[in-house]
């Protein structure tokens, strides 16, 4: 029951910080005629696992608000550098 109570806090948290990311990151992803471009949404999915799997890493919160403001800022740039250089551990 410790465990339900621990992470209904922790989604209480995360739910609505992935919801602004979300709207804040894919007002960029748009092509000349208004439209969604198709590589917008594949980026911004990208993104979003990336920080997903940042949030699901053992370290300490300055290092996971680090990633996440490298990925946020640098789209396509963190991404690649997170995956190339981020030293990532086993999810638990």
């Amino acid at each position: 029951m410790n465990k339900l109570a621990s992470l209904s806090t922790r989604l209480s948290f995360y739910v609505p910080m992935l919801a602004f990311t979300l709207l804040m990151t894919a007002c960029s992803r748009y092509n000349d005629n208004g439209g969604l471009a198709i590589w917008g949404v594949i980026l911004l999915a990208l993104d979003v696992l990336a920080m997903i799997d940042v949030f699901r890493q053992p370290w300490g919160i300055g290092k996971k608000i680090l990633w996440i403001a490298i990925i946020y800022f640098f789209p396509l740039g963190g991404l690649i550098l997170y995956y190339l250089f981020a030293g990532r551990g086993k999810a638990s």
